[in-house]
Order: structure tokens, then C-alpha cells, then sequence
């Protein structure tokens, strides 16, 4: 046999093997296209099924007409991709990056269907060519806008004037005194000594390790404080640190010892606040023989306090100075939250918000352990004397117009609204501005009562010497999509052509952006009530209408059929499978019992607990967001049973998994499992195309957009969980949020990739980063320390977000 006998069988063989691929190939795609074409969606994938079916069979049987068939595939398939792609990239990648491979083999074997090897050859290298350069477009940036210009910073600042109680209310420049910076959170610095000409310079200075490292749940989204000399920080598990802000060097730390199952779905500490007593109130002694020899008015220990919620439901105080407990606040130095809650099994009350301080009152809400009951502790928010720990008063959202304090064996309601986020307070007006969630049972509204309707996922204004409600505005009507406020609202005075109006700005998951006068409710700009899909489990609970602000939002349209996405046509077939067996009847689509839906924006979409961050010298609204829808399903009861979704205190071990996976409902006709990020199982790559997360400069005073990027590349996002290393801006979901300088930079981490930024307020761009030991899932701070600007982030990972874990706090500075 000569060689070239022996090459021709090899070549058959392989032609062989290619038509049976096609064969395949075109049987997966005919089956799927077959069965969404019988649900309504498109025929494309049944046709080109069929036609590669042909092709196939025609090509084990060394026929050219498989070349015509295979042809006309390749050719609709190019015309069909334009028509649903037009010049979206990241829509072409699954509607031809098969087709192309495959056209590159079948030029290859085309010589031994009796064609030309010099015009197979070339034609194989130019779709080879082609392939390339679509490779390599996916390292060009895609979806950045920038239509408007940035404002110059005016001579008067938009900072509000909420008093000068305490340092929070007017921080020094070099300081970073509440978990927005300041009692108004607007996470603006004023520093400019790192600055867009110098900030590519910039080195890490020192690194603290906490040592508190979870396996499981972790998540700390720990945004320090820094003041004078000291930076305040808190744990996972609530551990309270001072560092000096100019080393690291450890000042003190406190552990409360919250035990391991008091963890919740998140083991957050968020942040801590900072708190001076009033030189008018009586002495504060270190203990008895201090009281007994210090004559009345002089400075002693505790005047200065740390204040920080625990997940196991206290409010803990110690001396910002020693870190001891402050012996005279409630039982030596913390209240329990949990008093008149009733029965409060371990991780249903937990605290992962700073608590906010206006008028020497501490005002706390907190988490309620989501989908496990439909009756699980009250969420009622709590205002404790900041010096006695004296309960001033209990407002909660099930009985609205009762703040007293309870009488022997009386409870608060239970399952009412909570407030699990960060509130923010006005000491002028004796006003704090409350993010409410929903009553328990995210997705299930029958058993709520009017006032749980009537008071649930709202901004509440209270009266913080009484704890009476002033004004509110409700952002989602009878919420059945987990739409809880998570964001902190933020203090300005608002630019209006009549002056400027003390105001707060409320982002909300949903994309929009609401702008009221904070004395008494009135919206700056318009509010459009627009009708609602109606329908669903519950028909008669769906409310006719929904709220829009005319102001802003960071919402995208409505999905289609053609927004179903995958890294090939096989996931991309099955997500539009799934879109089709799904209701969607865009935003507020009502949950169903017969069928999955689709919920987007999903419930971590918009604006999140990072929230905003204000450049009040410029006039800028910078907002980092996640776009991704959820997939959800009700599970009967029964089922629900069956598989093992019981509440966890009666599990014999934590299930794990993420928020809404599996979670019972109790009390309520079904369980519920929401697939966040509507993803395929298979792959783990999520059913949307790119971006799943941006970042977005806003212009104050109008509401326009001034650019919009995506944020966090593909380095740690993959199929399968792999890691693909790459630097594609595919812009990845986020936790955390950002802050801005005064010289023209904001800084975030937040997103899935392990990087922190510097991004450029003229331009949108990146223009410095560094990649973080473990994922930078909070905010950042910016502070000066012996002349020395510093950049510190909290590097914990996320166990939502997939990030790696650790225990580490790090600064930058300039050489």
C-alpha cells in the first residue's frame, strides 16, 4: 500500500467522523430548535438542525451535496445572526462561533470530496482569520457611553447641613468618621493628594490581618472608620479593632464571642459608628472608684464611643480609647435587640448595618433570616439612649402607631417589615431616614396585614425623639420580588432653579433613583404610577399599578427571546428554551405556580447596601449596579418536604447555598427556589449576555447620564468555575460601592474579579489597579494620616459572589 493510500483512508476516516459530528451536532440542535419552536420561539435552530442533519449524513457518504447543504447553513446562519444581533458583539459569539469552527473543518476535508485544495486551503484560512479577529474583539471595550460631559466643581458644595453634633456631621477632611464618611453618606472626600496624574504611582503601604477567616458564609463588607489617628473596624463575627491609621499597628481589639450559628445568610459587619458624649450630660466613670473621686464635668473613659451591631441581635459599646466595654450603656457596655421579639431561634436576628446615631439616640434595625418562615421575629426598629442604653422607643411596621414600650408578655409582630441596611439621620431636623424591607416571606403576599402593606419596602421618616413616623414614600407596592431598600439613602442640598432644598436621594434595587425634599416628603421630581402585570398565584394581591421616577434609572429595557445567551449555540438553545417555558411580563412580572418566572431587575439588581456615592463639589451621582435577571419557581409544599427544605433551625446541619436557593417559606403554601442570576446548571455562565454589572457617572441637578462602563473583567469568571484568567471587560456583578475624590478619582472594588480601581471622573476609564489577596466585596475608604493620603479597602471575599476568602486590610499610598 503506498502512502498515499494510506493518507487517503486517514483523510475518509476523518471526513467519516466529521459528518457523524455534524450528524450529531444538527440532531441536538433539530431536537431543542423542535421544542422551542413548539413553545413559540424561533425556528432558526430547528432548520439548521435539519440542514446539518443532511449535511452530515450526505458527508459520511463522501456526497457533495453536503458542501450545498452545509453552505446554506453557514450562509443563514450569518444572515440570521445580523438580524438578531445587529452590531451587538456579544450576541454574535453564540449565534457563530460553532458554525465557524465547524466551516473551518469542513474546508479542510473538502479536498476529498473532489474540490481544489489550493481554494479549500484559502478558504479555511480566511475563516480562520475570521475567528481570530472575532477572538481578539473580545479584548476591545464594549458598552461604554459617554454622552455627556462632566460638570466642573462650582464654588458653592451641595454638602447639607444636618448639624454639628457630632464629628460625623462635620468630619475633618483627613477623616472618614461614619460608614458614608459622613452623617449625610455621601462618600465624597475632599482629598486630592492622589489625583489622576499621580495615581498610577500608587503602592500598597501596609497590611493588617484580623485573623478571623469563615469557610463558610464569609462575606464581612467591612467599610472602616478612621478618626484623628484611629481607624475602627469590625469582624465577620464582630470583633472590634483599632489600628493606627498610619501603620496598621494593632491599638486594641474586643470580641464579643458571637457564636457560629448565630451567622445568618451573610456573616456582615458592615461597619461600626462613632459617638462623643455630649459635654452637657452627666460624667461617664470607668468604673467605681473613677465615679467616686472625678468631680462632675471631667473628661473620663467612654466619652468617646464605638457602637456596633452583632449578629447574634446586641448593640455593643466600647471605649473608642481602651475598647472596653462602656459599663454604664445597658448591661456592661450592650443591649439585646431581641427583648419582646418572642421566640428567636440563633441567626434570625442578626445586625450587619452601622447603626445610625441622631440626638443621642442609637437607631437600629436589622436582619431578619429571609425565606425561612412566614412568622420569624418582628422586624421593629429600635432607638436606644446612646449614653444609657435606655430604650426610647420601638417602632414597628406591623403596629406603626404604637412606640411605647411593651407591657409584660405583649410581643412585636411578628414577621413585620425590617430594615436590615444602613439608615442615615439628620441631627437639625431630629429625623432618620429608614430603608424598609419587606414583611417575611419574600414572595408570598396573602397573609400580609394592611399596615405590613402599607409600611413595607419604603423610606420611612421618623421622629427620633419619639420614633413616630413624619412622611414615607413606598418604592414597590405589595413586593412579591424581594425589592427590600438596601441601599443607604443620601443627604444633599439639591440644585433647583428656586435654590437649593435639603434633600435624600434613595437608589433602589429596582434602577431607580428618587430625589425628595427630607423635611417633608415632596418629590423634586415627578413620580409615574404606570400600570402593573397582573395575574399570577395571587391575582387579587397584585397591585393595578407600580411607582417610576421621572428622574433616573439604571434599568435596561425589557428581555426577549433574543437576549437568551451562552458561550455556544447548545447553552444558548437552552437558556431560550427556558425563557419560553418561563412567564415574563417584564418588571414586576407575578410570581406563578404553574410555571417558573422571570424577575428582572433580579432581586441583587440596581443599587444594592454599597449604594451611591456623591461628588458634592462637582455635582455627580456616581452609581456602580448589577443587570441580571433571576429565574425563580414556587415548589409546593409538599415537594418542598420531600426535599428536605425545612426552616434551618430544624436541620440537623446548615444546607449553605445561595439566598432564595431552596428556601422553605413556612407558613406559606409554597417554597421557593430562585436561581440567581438565571444561569444553567450545566455551566455555571448565566443565561444573559454581558454586561452583568457597570458603573455609571450621573449628573445631579438633571438626572443625565454622563457615562456609563462596564465594571469587572473576566480574570476570575469562567465556565465550570474556571478561572479564565482574561482581561475582557465582560463587566461582572458587584457588591459594594465606591467612593470619589476631590481629585477627580473614584475608587471600587466590588465586582467578582479581585481587583480594586481608580477610575478617571472625566472619562469613565481605568486608569490604575491592583489585584486583592482575597475579593474586595465592600467599600472603600479614603484618609489622610501624618500628611499622607491613604486608599484602604477590606478584603474578605464573598461567599455569593464566589470570591476567595481572607482576613485583610489594605492600604495605599503614594511612594
Amino acid at each position: 500500500m503506498s502512502r498515499s493510500d494510506g493518507r487517503g483512508r486517514h483523510f475518509d476516516t476523518v471526513l467519516f467522523i466529521f459528518g457523524l459530528v455534524l450528524l450529531l451536532t444538527g440532531l441536538v440542535l433539530g431536537a431543542g430548535g423542535a421544542y422551542l419552536a413548539f413553545l413559540g420561539g424561533s425556528w432558526y435552530y430547528l432548520i439548521v438542525g435539519i440542514g446539518l442533519l443532511i449535511s452530515g449524513m450526505q458527508l459520511t457518504q463522501r456526497k457533495r451535496g453536503a458542501t450545498f447543504w452545509f453552505v446554506l447553513v453557514f450562509i443563514g446562519t450569518v444572515i440570521w445572526s445580523a438580524w438578531e444581533s445587529g452590531l451587538n458583539y456579544w450576541r454574535w459569539i453564540p449565534r457563530l462561533d460553532l458554525i465557524l469552527i465547524l466551516a473551518i473543518v469542513f474546508a479542510l476535508v473538502a479536498p476529498r470530496l473532489g474540490y481544489a485544495k489550493g481554494a479549500t486551503r484559502a478558504c479555511a484560512a480566511v475563516l480562520c482569520l475570521v475567528l481570530v479577529v472575532a477572538g481578539g474583539l473580545a479584548f476591545v471595550p464594549y458598552g461604554y457611553t459617554n454622552p455627556g460631559t462632566l460638570p466642573t466643581a462650582g464654588d458653592a458644595s451641595l454638602e447639607t447641613d444636618v448639624g454639628d453634633a457630632q464629628v460625623a456631621d462635620n468630619p475633618a477632611d483627613a477623616d472618614w468618621s461614619a460608614y458614608g464618611r459622613n452623617a449625610a453618606a455621601t462618600r465624597y472626600s475632599p482629598l486630592d493628594q492622589i489625583n489622576r496624574d499621580n495615581v498610577g504611582e500608587l503602592k500598597k503601604a501596609w497590611e493588617y490581618r484580623t485573623g478571623d477567616v469563615l469557610d463558610h458564609r464569609w462575606g464581612a463588607e467591612t467599610t472602616p472608620l478612621k478618626i484623628g489617628q484611629n481607624v475602627y473596624l469590625c469582624t465577620s463575627r464582630n470583633i472590634l479593632i483599632s489600628l493606627d491609621a498610619g501603620t496598621g499597628k494593632e491599638r486594641w481589639r474586643y470580641d464579643p464571642k458571637v457564636p457560629e450559628d448565630a451567622i445568618p445568610y451573610t456573616a456582615a459587619c458592615r461597619g461600626v459608628s462613632y459617638y462623643e458624649v455630649p459635654e452637657d450630660r452627666p460624667n461617664v466613670p470607668a468604673d467605681e472608684s473613677a465615679s467616686a473621686s472625678a468631680p462632675a464635668g471631667d473628661a473620663m473613659t467612654c466619652r468617646t464611643r464605638i457602637f456596633s451591631g452583632t449578629l447574634d441581635g446586641r448593640i455593643l459599646a466600647v471605649d473608642a480609647e481602651t475598647g472596653k466595654p462602656c459599663a454604664d450603656f445597658g448591661n456592661n457596655g450592650q443591649v439585646d435587640i431581641k427583648e419582646g421579639m418572642g421566640v428567636a431561634p440563633a441567626g434570625y436576628v442578626s445586625i450587619n448595618s452601622a447603626p445610625t446615631i441622631v440626638r443621642n439616640v442609637v437607631v437600629t434595625g436589622h436582619q431578619v433570616l429571609d425565606g425561612q418562615r412566614r412568622y420569624p421575629p418582628s422586624g421593629v426598629i429600635k432607638g436606644f439612649d446612646a449614653v444609657t442604653g435606655e430604650l426610647r422607643w420601638a417602632w414597628d411596621a406591623g403596629n406603626p402607631d404604637r412606640t411605647e414600650p411593651l407591657k409584660d408578655g405583649e410581643t412585636y409582630t411578628r414577621g413585620s417589615p425590617n430594615m436590615w441596611t444602613t439608615a442615615v439621620g439628620d441631627n437639625n431636623l431630629g429625623l432618620v431616614y429608614l430603608p424598609m424591607g419587606n414583611s417575611a416571606a419574600d414572595y408570598w403576599s396573602s397573609s400580609r396585614t394592611e399596615a405590613e402593606n402599607d409600611w413595607s419596602v419604603a423610606l420611612v421618616a421618623l421622629n427620633v425623639e419619639t420614633g413616630r413616623p413624619v412622611w414615607k414614600f413606598q418604592t414597590t407596592h405589595k413586593d412579591v420580588w424581594d425589592y427590600d431598600l438596601g441601599s443607604q439613602p443620601t443627604l444633599l442640598d439639591f440644585p433647583t432653579d428656586q435654590g437649593p432644598v435639603p434633600a435624600v436621594l434613595l437608589p433602589t434595587k429596582q434602577g431607580e433613583m428618587y430625589v425628595f425634599d427630607r423635611r417633608t416628603g415632596e418629590t423634586l421630581f415627578d413620580i409615574e404610577e404606570r400600570p402593573a402585570p397582573q395575574g399570577g398565584a395571587e391575582p387579587e394581591q397584585r397591585s393595578p399599578t407600580q411607582p417610576y421616577s421621572k428622574y433616573h434609572t439604571l434599568r435596561q429595557p425589557e428581555l426577549t427571546e433574543k437576549d437568551a445567551w451562552g458561550m455556544s449555540p447548545f447553552d444558548q438553545l437552552a437558556c431560550r428554551i427556558q425563557f419560553r417555558q418561563a412567564s415574563y411580563e417584564g418588571i414586576y412580572t407575578p410570581p406563578t405556580a404553574d410555571q417558573p418566572w422571570i424577575e428582572y431587575t433580579g432581586y441583587n439588581g440596581g443599587s444594592d447596601w454599597g449604594s451611591v456615592a456623591v461628588d458634592t463639589r462637582r455635582g455627580v451621582i456616581i452609581a456602580n449596579y448589577n443587570d441580571m435577571p433571576n429565574y425563580n419557581e414556587f415548589v409546593p409544599r409538599e415537594k418542598a418536604n420531600e426535599l428536605g427544605w425545612r426552616p434551618r433551625e430544624e436541620l440537623a446541619a446548615d444546607r449553605g447555598g445561595a439566598e432564595g436557593a431552596g428556601d422553605p417559606q413556612e407558613g406559606t403554601p409554597y417554597a421557593m427556589n430562585v436561581n440567581a442570576g438565571w444561569r444553567l446548571k450545566q455551566t455555571g455562565l448565566l443565561c444573559v449576555q454581558p454586561p452583568y454589572g457597570g458603573i455609571r457617572a450621573i449628573d445631579l441637578k438633571s438626572g443625565k447620564t454622563i457615562w456609563d462602563r462596564p465594571l469587572g473583567t473576566a480574570r476570575s469568571n469562567g465556565p465550570w468555575g474556571i478561572k479564565s484568567g482574561l482581561p475582557i471587560d465582560i463587566g461582572t456583578p458587584n457588591n459594594g460601592g465606591s467612593v470619589v475624590t476631590a481629585g477627580g478619582l473614584v475608587f471600587i472594588a466590588a465586582a467578582t474579579d479581585d481587583l480594586i480601581r481608580a477610575i478617571d471622573m472625566e472619562t469613565g476609564k481605568t486608569v490604575w489597579q491592583d489585584v486583592l489577596p482575597a475579593g474586595g466585596q465592600a467599600n472603600p475608604l479614603v484618609y489622610e494620616a501624618n500628611g499622607k493620603q491613604y486608599l484602604m479597602i477590606v478584603a474578605t471575599g464573598h461567599h455569593f459572589m464566589e470570591t476567595p476568602t481572607g482576613d485583610y486590610v489594605i492600604t495605599y499610598a503614594l511612594p
